[in-house]
């Protein structure tokens, strides 16, 4: 009887992926291995960072002041080299002023001590700018309602004022401003007649308190330049006023400032 023969067994192809497995295993652990070694620390990191920055800048500063050192130092004729020029001038360090806007910023600080009084009370206001010393004094304050003639209280102040002014060569400009009400009166026809004679009567005050009458313009602008609204009662009384400008000698770019 014949032999049953046994099956041929079929040869496996797929053998090869176990070995490619593997060798991909082999590889990931290699390069996670390599990644954990270079790994910076970030600590470390900063610190050598920051020392090398350091070291930099502590060499930029002494070649900048070698170089200093070596344009302002004067050198000895005859070595072929210029003298070192003496730094300029420059206004006070602290305060950036120049001498014409400290000068006025003393005036502007005379003049509210003079007016202490009416400015604790908000009747005087004392502004600093480009063009000079602003003194707003409220009308109520320095005339009767309709008319121009000084009260004695408020004459005092300015006297006070005047004396301050005297002291100083700065020119003066004096305006007179009203609201839109009008006004109609024998001597003063319009509110052009009565801010003009109110600029008048203040400069005339001012003149024979010893300010050089050279020195000074009095202009009436009537109700032309308000401050504030005519509509309510509140807004006429601020914009019933005299202004007295103590100009500056010397155009300044100072911002605006208030004394109080």
């Amino acid at each position: 009887m014949a032999r049953k023969k046994k099956p041929e067994e079929h040869e496996n192809l797929e053998r090869w992926l176990v070995s490619y497995a593997d060798f991909i295993t082999l590889l990931f652990a290699f390069f996670v291995v390599m990644y954990a070694i270079s790994s910076v620390n970030e600590g470390k990191y900063r610190v050598l960072s920051d020392s090398i920055v350091h070291a930099f800048q502590e060499k930029q500063t002494s070649d900048k002041m070698v170089n200093m050192n070596q344009k302002n130092a004067s050198i000895l004729p005859g070595t072929g080299r210029p003298i070192g020029k003496a730094a300029p001038q420059r206004p006070d360090a602290a305060t950036h002023d120049t001498p014409e806007t400290a000068h006025m910023k003393t005036i502007a600080k005379d003049v509210v001590g003079a007016m202490s009084s009416l400015v604790r009370q908000g009747q005087v206001k004392v502004t600093q700018s480009a063009r000079g010393i602003t003194v707003e004094i409220n009308a109520s304050t320095l005339f009767p309602s309709g008319e121009a003639t000084l009260q004695p209280a408020t004459a005092q102040a300015l006297a006070a004022v005047a004396r301050v002014l005297a002291q100083t060569d700065n020119p003066i400009q004096v305006e007179g401003h009203t609201d839109d009400l009008p006004i109609k009166s024998p001597v003063y026809p319009s509110n052009w007649e009565l801010s003009s004679a109110r600029a008048a009567a203040v400069v005339r005050l001012l003149s024979e308190q010893g300010v050089p009458p050279g020195r000074m313009v009095a202009i009436g602008y009537a109700d032309n330049k308000p401050l504030d609204t005519n509509a309510s009662p509140e807004g006429r009384a601020r914009n019933r006023r005299v202004n007295v400008l103590i100009l500056n000698k010397v155009d300044g770019s100072k911002e605006l400032q208030v004394f109080n």
